[in-house]
């Protein structure tokens, strides 16, 4: 039993002796590990705001396209992509695309890289060249169209047997 308390002792000898010995650089990895922290929760609460603030852009974007005010729209959906948001980009794209909102095609071309640079899993980049082809299938660019169909039929994308479907038509 008195072991037990001598070496317990000991211990608590050895520790206080350590802290002493180093308090400067243990003092320094306890601020810095609280301020990592710190910064991770602002850091994560920011994205979150940010994120919310893309999602009300883009709500409210769809609501100016129901009344009509697709001028308002269009700018709204040109902030969401340029913002490079991962969800709501793509989500933007595909709808002045599908309301045919914009003529310019080099600027949607550019909507299409800025959306295919921001993604990076390889099923959202296959679905983006696969809809950046039927875009440009669509505008008669059949060329570079088949071309992208190709790269996804080679890369063994997930889409691959639509790709192919589309290469034969």
């Amino acid at each position: 039993m008195e072991q037990n308390t001598e070496k317990k002792k000991e211990l608590k000898d050895k520790i206080i002796f350590f802290y002493k010995r180093k308090k400067k650089l243990i003092n320094i990895s306890i601020f810095i590990f609280i301020l990592a922290i710190i910064i991770g929760i602002f850091y994560s609460e920011n994205i979150k705001k940010k994120n919310n603030l893309i999602a009300e852009k883009y709500i409210e974007a769809g609501l100016y396209l129901t009344s009509d005010k697709k001028e308002k729209s269009i700018i709204l959906y040109d902030e969401i992509i340029l913002s490079k948001n991962k969800f709501y980009s793509i989500l933007a794209l595909n709808s002045l695309l599908e309301n045919n909102l914009l003529s310019d095609e080099n600027i949607i071309l550019n909507y299409f890289k800025i959306v295919e640079e921001n993604n990076n899993s390889k099923e959202y980049k296959d679905l983006i060249i696969f809809k950046k082809a039927l875009y440009l299938i669509k505008i008669g660019n059949q060329q570079k169209a088949n071309l992208l169909l190709k790269n996804l039929i080679d890369s063994k994308s997930k889409l691959k047997t639509l790709a192919e479907e589309i290469l034969i038509k």
